[in-house]
């Protein structure tokens, strides 16, 4: 791969380790009109490998960026757990029973708790949110379908035909 890096702009470009898909080009070597058929299968099956290694790092790139981003809205979810379980049985007491010398008992245990649900839906929120911007690899995606059209063949529209074939379907003769 080349020795470019990505941009600074880390949210809408792909990780530094994908910058480019390398392919020769095969014109500048020899004249496609003269070279053999060996030749000319050669340099299209090493183009079409390297083509689809750049296409699966820069998979890995997009969903691996992904995954960071869902397992930080999950540590989102975990702290607010945490702070529902362990921080109740110390500190809302404390605070309950110092807010018990102004107000009744009852009283003081209700805004107590209610302090409790607020903290808890504010977290609960927050990792919502964090995990609300995770998004499909687009340009993955927008990659692989304008290979499928340069690969000769192959159309856009072909996909869902194959898909709907049955393959299990015997022959006729």
């Amino acid at each position: 791969m080349s020795s470019s890096r990505g941009n600074s702009h880390a949210d809408t470009t792909v990780p530094a380790g994908v910058s480019s898909i390398p392919l020769t080009d095969v014109d500048s070597r020899s004249n496609p009109a003269t070279a053999s058929i060996g030749a000319l299968v050669k340099d299209a099956t090493t183009q079409v490998s390297t083509l689809v290694r750049a296409e699966v790092e820069l998979a890995k790139a997009e969903v691996t960026g992904e995954i960071k981003k869902g397992l930080q809205g999950s540590v989102l979810f975990v702290l607010a757990l945490a702070v529902l379980i362990f921080s109740s049985f110390f500190f809302f007491f404390f605070l309950a029973e110092l807010l018990n010398t102004w107000v009744v008992r009852w009283l003081a245990f209700l805004i107590v708790f209610l302090i409790m649900v607020a903290i808890t839906a504010l977290l609960a929120f927050l990792g919502y949110l964090r995990v609300k911007k995770l998004r499909k690899p687009e340009k993955t995606i927008d990659s692989l379908k304008a290979t499928a059209t340069v690969i000769p063949g192959q159309r856009g529209s072909d996909a869902p035909e194959l898909a709907a074939k049955d393959v299990r379907a015997p022959l006729t003769r």
